[in-house]
């Protein structure tokens, strides 16, 4: 316990949890007092054992990697009968004050198992461990704070009462999503890379290859248009045909150059993970920048992509859960160079899905994802909408290729000097 944040400790009966009951969105908000008191509703029709495990390490490289592996980790480790769930916790209102980990509800024969394996986690610098008592009227819970000792065995530092929490109006993750899940300037994430150097070498190529680009933002003497949405919307087929009817130069985000590491970096958590695609795209921002100033630029996916699935990864649930319209993480990075027009292409679900399948091609998780998860793909096509410098123009890419062709040569003549 020495080792550990004291000041994470220190204002610990000041925080706020939040367990994620299911993807719809159901969150059971507790906080704590040391004065007993009733627990919130949904906490006192639990029935099994219930701990919890948050990882709060300093090094955020190794706590982001040790979180990303937890999941496997305590399903391989636990008897069955565990139910894992997401949970975090935090200060309100309080930035880059969110942890994460695992709320656990036993209902096995064989707690002593459970025991073991949580207080052996306990026993790292990276994780603090909890354990929940149900009081004799079953109205009240206790949250107990393990620490480890000297004897490697886990004692109880601190207990406080579960109580009912005031409802945030923002989901949990906005807090750390700022250079985090979202990264707003280069050097934000150059850092990431650069502190994960010792464990993944592959990051010292990306840099040197980053550290090549020229930094400064200027206005391209050409427009520069990029052409935004999901997988099987057509941007492929109108990105070609927007080159040829406009003499354009191709590119293509993220830029091929990074191809070599990509199966390396999507292997990691999402801090570096989206470090690495950040950087991406300052890397296309040079290109765009290079080749705008003898031609038109079509660049299929940008910055909105990176922003949208990130965002949209972050938090859980419905709509509502994302950041408000007109956020600042909406914002655009200042260092980066912003296109001409951005046009995001839209289609009917169903009608996505057949071209899907038509492709028969691989998809990324997050992909996989959208398929799979109604709410998420809400939650990415509208973080695409909010997001500003400039804003989407929407268009319905449900008609045939040539008339979507049509329709964005139009906007192509109203917003750019064409």
């Amino acid at each position: 316990m020495a080792k550990r944040s004291m000041s994470l400790l220190g204002q610990w009966s000041s925080r706020v949890f939040s367990i994620d009951l299911d993807k719809r969105g159901a969150l059971l908000n507790f906080a704590l007092t040391e004065k007993p008191q009733q627990a919130p509703e949904k906490f006192r029709n639990i029935q099994e054992r219930c701990y919890s495990v948050l990882v709060c390490g300093d090094d955020r490289i190794q706590s982001a990697r040790f979180y990303f592996g937890l999941e496997d980790l305590l399903r391989n480790e636990l008897p069955a009968e565990c139910e894992l769930l997401p949970v975090s916790s935090y200060l309100p209102h309080v930035k880059d004050s969110l942890i994460r980990g695992y709320f656990l509800k036993d209902a096995s024969e064989c707690p002593s198992l459970t025991r073991r394996v949580l207080g052996a986690l306990g026993l790292s610098e990276q994780v603090q461990v909890c354990s929940y008592l149900r009081g004799p009227d079953g109205g009240r819970w206790s949250q107990q704070l393990w620490s480890g000792s000297e004897n490697q065995n886990m004692d109880v530092s601190k207990t406080c009462y579960v109580v009912p929490s005031e409802e945030a109006n923002y989901h949990p993750s906005v807090l750390n999503m700022e250079n985090s899940d979202v990264f707003y300037c280069r050097a934000e994430a150059c850092k990431v890379l650069q502190e994960s150097c010792d464990i993944i070498p592959e990051s010292r190529a990306v840099l040197e290859l980053v550290g090549k680009t020229d930094a400064s933002r200027h206005s391209p003497d050409f427009p520069v248009v990029v052409i935004e949405g999901l997988d099987a919307t057509g941007k492929t087929t109108l990105t070609e045909s927007l080159r040829e009817a406009l003499g354009a130069r191709l590119l293509r985000s993220p830029p091929q150059c990074l191809s070599p590491w990509r199966a390396v970096f999507d292997r990691e958590p999402p801090l570096i993970r989206r470090a690495f695609y950040a950087l991406g795209n300052y890397i296309t921002a040079e290109q765009m920048g290079k080749e705008a100033s003898q031609a038109p630029v079509i660049v299929d996916r940008y910055w909105h992509s990176t922003a949208s699935y990130a965002i949209a990864t972050a938090v859980s649930g419905p709509v509502s859960s994302l950041p408000p319209e007109g956020s600042p993480l909406y914002r655009w990075p200042p260092d980066l160079l912003q296109p001409s027009l951005v046009v995001l292409l839209t289609l009917d679900p169903q009608e996505r899905k057949r071209r899907l399948e038509a492709r028969g091609q691989g998809q990324t998780d997050e992909e996989q994802e959208l398929d799979h998860n109604l709410l998420f793909r809400l939650r990415v096509e509208e973080a695409y909408r909010r997001v500003r410098g400039p804003a989407c123009v929407v268009v319905d890419a449900g008609p045939s290729a040539e008339k979507v062709l049509q329709q964005v040569l139009l906007l192509i003549k109203e917003h750019c000097r064409l």
